[in-house]
């Protein structure tokens, strides 16, 4: 087997790579841990959090216009009067008495009939599965958001790598040209070639550690971490066929599960109910007053007297004319909801689109990480074979600098697209609704600490 000298260097810089950026931190995160931590720390998650837990309150308070409305009052209060009657001479005689009164009562009302109040039930539940849905939108935006950073991040790593590999082996190509033109087997330009190859292999390294470090704090902002390295791909990337192969099957599934097209649907339920409401200002209504009360010296016809009164009774409130606010707000809530209904159709059709784009996506990059696999085999062996043809005296120096760079640039584009295909996965899976924490352990599973 002919020993590839460019793989060699390469493992050595993914070794060397891993203590610089490793020594003295803690170890390499993994993307299930930083998915614990991201649950803990993305401040965007956590305000979808709080608003999720804001969005059930929807349901009770609908709920509360339903149920009994219980109430106690207490009142005390000084009085002072003039009380002017016969007195026993027949003349007027004018007192100014002076007392307390003192009234307690508890009242109880339930609504028996009344559309607005049925309707604002109905539109609180809706609006509770609305502020659902769109929390499981959060939280699969979360996984996406986390994968894109993660995987950013571990491109840029092994960018690094690659870079570190192509200036060591630029580096010892200078030395071996170096070595030639000192025993007259060699020229000045192969050793000044090499020299401006490695000049600008040490540029793009400073670069790359440049997009690595702000990669890696792009992810620490997001898990609360400190992330110094990740674990790349494994070697033996294999590609899983999709669960399902044909475009129709995974339209029915994003029609009922994806997320907007799912906020859109609840969305339109609460508009519907607007309606209701209006239309509730029109119909009368009926509710139950039961009331129990006690005073004392409430007023001065009762002065020095204690009262108890209970009262139970029912209430109908028709209305007549309300100088035509509730037509006017009918008219209205009817035009928000058809604006609902036809943002719910220019979304499902964006949804569609999208899910289309990705679908495809999924497919054509296996085809494209096969070619790229395929081109950085052949360009491994065409570095070896132009290393042996300069030996022979075909080729020159500068055709093994330019074989090396395009090997680089071939592990480069394969890497590449190895981590859009994971992220083609995930969108897919969101575009359909259907992403979850499941499909994160299937990407980690492309990680070798994941196993």
């Amino acid at each position: 087997m002919i020993t590839n000298f460019f793989s060699v260097v390469m493992r050595r810089a993914q070794f060397a790579v891993a203590l610089l950026l490793a020594a003295g931190h803690v170890s390499a995160m993994g993307l299930m841990s930083a998915y614990e931590g991201a649950l803990q720390h993305d401040p965007v998650y956590l305000s979808a959090v709080a608003e999720n837990q804001a969005g059930q309150e929807y349901q009770t308070i609908g709920r509360a216009g339903l149920l009994p409305r219980v109430e106690y009052n207490y009142g005390n209060s000084k009085n002072k009067a003039a009380l002017t009657m016969p007195g026993s001479n027949g003349l007027p005689v004018t007192t100014h008495p002076e007392y307390t009164s003192i009234s307690n009562s508890i009242s109880l009302r339930q609504t028996l009939f009344n559309l607005e109040t049925f309707a604002n039930y109905r539109q609180g539940i809706a609006q509770t599965n609305f502020s659902d849905a769109q929390f499981v939108g959060h939280h699969q935006d979360l996984i996406l958001r986390l994968v894109m950073a993660y995987t950013e991040a571990s491109y840029a790593q092994d960018q690094l790598v690659l870079l570190v590999a192509q200036r060591d082996a630029l580096a010892e190509q200078k030395r071996a040209n170096q070595m030639m033109y000192k025993y007259g087997e060699g020229s000045k330009t192969d050793v000044l070639e090499t020299g401006a190859k490695l000049d600008v292999a040490q540029a793009q390294l400073f670069e790359a550690q440049d997009q690595l470090v702000i990669a890696l704090n792009t992810l620490t902002a997001m898990t609360g971490q400190d992330v110094v390295y990740l674990d790349g791909l494994v070697d033996d990337f294999k590609v899983q066929p999709l669960a399902l192969s044909v475009f129709e099957d995974w339209q029915k599934i994003a029609i009922n599960n994806n997320v907007e097209i799912v906020t859109g649907q609840f969305a339109l339920a609460s508009a519907e109910e607007e309606i209701n409401k209006s239309l509730a200002g029109h119909a009368p209504r009926v509710e139950l007053n039961v009331t129990y009360s006690r005073s004392n010296s409430e007023t001065l016809t009762t002065y020095q007297q204690d009262s108890t009164q209970s009262s139970i009774g029912v209430q109908l409130v028709v209305p007549l004319f309300s100088g035509g606010r509730v037509s006017a707000v009918t008219r209205q809530s009817e035009a928000n909801r058809d604006k609902v209904k036809f943002d719910l159709e220019a979304t499902t059709s964006m949804v569609m689109i999208e899910l289309r784009k990705q679908f495809n996506a999924a497919r054509s990059s296996v085809t494209r990480m096969d070619a790229l696999q395929k081109s950085v085999n052949s360009a491994t062996l065409l570095v070896q074979a132009t290393k042996e043809s300069v030996k022979g005296g075909v080729r020159i120096n500068l055709d093994v600098l330019n074989t090396q760079q395009q090997l680089v640039a071939a592990k480069r584009d394969l890497a590449q697209a190895r981590y859009s295909y994971l992220m083609v996965l995930l969108k897919l899976r969101m575009a359909a609704g259907i992403l979850s924490v499941d499909d994160l352990r299937t990407v980690a599973y492309y990680f070798t600490a994941e196993h």
